[in-house]
């Protein structure tokens, strides 16, 4: 099977980081998105949508979504469980996977697609044509990571990880989340979180991290 990645997006390397953990070797194929690799017409025949990243199972299967890809493997390499294993861990896990990916890496994302020079006429991602950015997103997308920043350290007041006291899906996607907002959107690491602090240190030191 083949991958389709870029080392500086969040959304591929979510999908490093889950393949790291299950300990599941693949071919990579490493695409530059300023750059438009994933508008190379050869690509877009793979993967219509230009998205990052896109797998190609040996059958032919083509599946271009960051969560279904993790979705299959968890399918099929059961351990390390990463997305539950009842209806009550499964649906928890869902909800909490959801937030981090909406309170956080969506912020993240219009905060750095609105503001980088590169991005000032694809505003939004893939194959959609031209799109002007909108530098008033970015500012939003500053104050949904604010608040990302806030609901998380509360919620890790009480609790291990980002969904209860085990890792999953969500800490992968809650830490690409603050990787891409502290390193491309440019928005400070927030100090005074005490709990947010602690759990992205445990999470760094995962060795699946530098996936």
């Amino acid at each position: 099977m083949k991958l389709y990645d870029s080392t500086l997006a969040p959304n591929p390397r979510r999908t490093r980081i889950f393949l790291a953990e299950k300990g599941v070797e693949y071919e990579k194929v490493e695409f530059n998105i300023p750059k438009g690799d994933n508008l190379d017409p050869d690509f877009l025949k793979i993967s219509p949508r230009g998205l990052l990243p896109t797998l190609v199972l040996d059958d032919g299967t083509v599946l271009d979504e960051s969560v279904a890809i993790c979705r299959y493997f968890e399918e099929t390499v059961p351990e390390p469980n990463l997305m539950g294993t009842d209806a009550r861990s499964k649906a928890l896990i869902e909800a909490r996977q959801r937030h981090m990916e909406f309170d956080g890496l969506q912020g993240a994302a219009d905060a750095f697609r609105n503001s980088y020079p590169g991005f000032a006429r694809r505003g939004l991602g893939g194959s959609v044509g031209e799109v002007p950015a909108i530098p008033e997103l970015a500012d939003r997308g500053k104050a949904s990571v604010a608040r990302f920043f806030a609901r998380l350290d509360e919620y890790l007041a009480d609790h291990a990880y980002c969904a209860g006291d085990t890792f999953s899906i969500a800490d992968i996607t809650a830490f690409c989340a603050v990787d891409f907002a502290t390193t491309a959107a440019r928005i400070p690491f927030p100090e005074d979180k005490p709990n947010l602090k602690r759990w992205y240190d445990e999470v760094s030191a995962r060795p699946s991290s530098s996936a």
